[in-house]
């Protein structure tokens, strides 16, 4: 057995600014996580917005359009 078995899964992130963002490979995926989010935090439906990232081919979520 692996000594990682028990470990918390840490998302892929990179450095955005002065704030490390979690990445997701499409659109798809960044547009699925804000909804998720939106619905687990009580924000109004549609308030955070998926945007590619200016420094990779992935994608970050934002509550503010770039």
């Amino acid at each position: 057995m692996s000594k990682f078995y028990n470990a918390p899964y840490e998302p892929p992130k990179c450095w955005v600014g002065d704030k490390q963002k979690i990445i997701y490979d499409s659109e798809e995926d960044a547009e699925d996580a804000a909804r998720l989010s939106e619905f687990e935090h009580g924000l109004p439906q549609y308030s955070l917005h998926a945007y590619k990232c200016d420094m990779g081919n992935h994608w970050h979520i934002a509550n503010v359009r770039k």
